[in-house]
């Protein structure tokens, strides 16, 4: 029987709503049980993103990186399952969250074809409260739709939003 390979990943981790900084613990804390190395970087605040959205709290946000041996059906599977553990709803689109946790890499995993699962996370490269603290704990972890560092990535976020 073939042993899973444990492989690089990246799970973006958010928290708007309650004790934040107890949310953001918990999912570490969880996120342990399956993902080896893990590295956390620091936390950041930000304004919620998206339309209608002003009115929110800000968001603690954080990204963590390590390796695992599940697959990316199996990872959402789990990050769902931590969401659900800490108490999240799901009463509308974008609705305020005790939790979120994104799968924003697994290595060179790349899934399209599912609505309820796409690797790597489709919007992460227009989101500077993933990539900032992405850069800061895996600069060189590669993109493998682009072929980009996540620095290289960064850097052109940064640039795109000073034209």
């Amino acid at each position: 029987m073939d042993r899973a390979v444990a492989r690089p990943v990246a799970i973006a981790i958010g928290s708007n709503l309650g004790d934040r900084h107890g949310a953001v613990a918990f999912a570490v804390e969880r996120l342990s049980t399956f993902i080896t190395g893990l590295t956390v970087s620091a936390l950041i605040e930000t304004e919620p993103e998206g339309e209608g959205l002003g009115e929110q709290p800000l968001y603690l946000n954080a990204v963590a990186v390590g390796r695992t041996e599940l697959d990316a059906r199996r990872l959402l599977d789990a990050l769902l399952a931590i969401e659900n553990a800490h108490g999240r709803e799901r009463p509308y689109p974008n609705a305020p969250r005790t939790l979120d946790l994104d799968l924003v890499l697994l290595d060179d995993t790349i899934v399209t074809d599912r609505p309820d699962l796409q690797v790597p996370h489709p919007r992460f490269r227009e989101r500077f409260f993933v990539l900032g603290p992405l850069a800061e704990v895996a600069p060189d972890m590669i993109d493998p739709v682009t072929g980009l560092k996540v620095w290289e990535l960064l850097r052109r976020l940064l640039a795109d939003e000073r034209r």
